[in-house]
C-alpha cells in the first residue's frame, strides 16, 4: 500500500476517462466522508490527479528521499503507468483558499481487480505473489491500496479517520471482498526494524487461507529476533501508524519483506478480508459509508 502517513504508500483508458461523470454508479467529486473541515472524495479530473501526484512527490521524494528519475524531477510529480487505471482518493482541507485541486492534503490510490487486469496486473506483483492469492479466491473482488500519503501538518487521527470513511464508502459501493497492498517501513535495512518485523512475523501472519509470500528473488526474512526477546509494546510502538491501523482493523501480514530501493523502504504485505474487519470499526464507519456510497 506504499504508505507514508508518517515520516517513514504511481492517464489512457480506465478511471481517468470516466472522471467527469460516474463509474459503476459512483459520482466522481461527490463527498465520501467529512470530519470538520476535512472532506474525502475521488478525484474528478486530471488536474486533481496531477495535484495528488504532486503531494506524493512532496512526501516520497522531497521528505523521504525516494530516488527520482529525470521525468519526476522535471515535473515534480510521482506518476507511473498504474495511475490512469486507478481511482484516486483525496483528502481536501475545505478551509483553504484557492482552487479545489490546491486544497489536497492527502491521497490514497485505489486499484480494483478488474482495472488491474486492464493494466496487466497489480502494482505489488513485482514484490509479492498477489496473483496466486487472487486465484485462490475467485468469488471475491480484490482492491489494492497504495501510494498513501498525507502532508506533515495534517498527520493526525482526524485525517486517518476521514480517509477510512472514504475507503469504507468505496469498498461498500464496489462490493470489495479483500483489501491488499504493500505497507512500508522507512529505509532499506530490515535489521533497523528487527523488533517490529519479528513481531509481525510471529504474531500477525496470514493463515493458510490468505497466505501470500514475497517473490523468491526479493524475499527477505522478517523473523530477525527470537520470539522471547520481543517486547510487544516496543514492537508495536515502532511500527508506522498505518501498519498499526490495519492491524487494529483485523489485517494480517504475508510471509517475508521486500526492499524497495527506488522508494527506500522495507515493504510488508497487508491482507484485510472485508468480512473480518473488527465489528467495532464496521459500526463506527458503517452509517457514514452507507450514506455517502448511496
Amino acid at each position: 500500500m506504499h504508505t507514508a502517513m508518517q515520516p517513514g504508500d504511481r492517464l489512457t483508458n480506465g478511471s481517468t476517462t470516466a472522471m467527469h461523470g460516474k463509474i459503476d454508479g459512483m459520482v466522481f467529486g461527490a463527498p465520501l466522508g467529512r470530519i470538520g473541515g476535512l472532506e474525502v472524495r475521488l478525484a474528478c479530473n486530471e488536474d486533481e490527479v496531477a495535484a495528488a501526484q504532486e503531494v506524493r512527490y512532496r512526501v516520497f521524494y522531497d521528505e523521504l528521499g525516494a530516488g527520482k528519475g529525470r521525468l519526476q524531477a522535471l515535473d515534480r510529480r510521482d506518476a507511473d503507468r498504474f495511475d490512469p487505471v486507478c481511482d484516486h482518493l483525496l483528502v481536501l482541507d475545505t478551509n483553504l483558499s484557492g482552487p479545489e485541486h490546491r486544497r489536497i492534503v492527502g491521497t490514497y490510490r485505489l486499484l480494483r481487480q478488474e482495472m488491474a487486469a486492464a493494466a496487466g496486473g497489480f502494482y505489488s506483483t513485482d514484490e509479492f505473489d498477489l496473483p496466486g492469492l487472487v486465484a485462490r479466491h475467485p468469488d471475491l473482488r480484490f482492491l489494492e491500496l497504495g501510494r498513501s500519503c498525507v502532508l506533515p501538518e495534517y498527520r493526525s487521527k482526524r485525517t486517518i479517520e476521514v480517509l477510512w470513511q472514504g475507503i469504507w464508502a468505496y469498498i461498500n459501493h464496489h462490493g470489495i471482498g479483500v483489501m491488499t497492498g504493500c505497507a512500508s517501513f522507512h529505509g532499506t535495512d530490515p535489521a533497523a526494524h528487527a523488533e517490529a518485523l519479528s513481531y509481525l512475523a510471529y504474531h500477525c501472519r496470514t493463515d493458510s487461507t490468505w497466505d501470500i509470500r514475497a517473490v523468491p528473488d526479493r524475499y527477505r526474512s522478517m523473523d530477525l529476533m527470537p520470539v522471547e526477546a520481543i517486547s510487544p509494546k516496543a514492537a508495536i510502538a515502532a511500527m508506522p501508524p498505518l501498519v498499526k491501523g490495519y492491524l487494529r482493523l483485523g489485517a494480517r501480514i504475508g510471509d517475508g519483506c521486500v526492499i524497495d530501493h527506488d522508494f527506500r523502504t522495507v515493504d510488508v504485505f497487508v491482507v484485510l478480508p472485508v468480512g473480518e474487519i473488527a465489528s467495532r470499526y464496521v459500526n463506527y464507519y458503517g452509517s457514514d459509508a452507507q450514506r455517502f456510497a448511496a
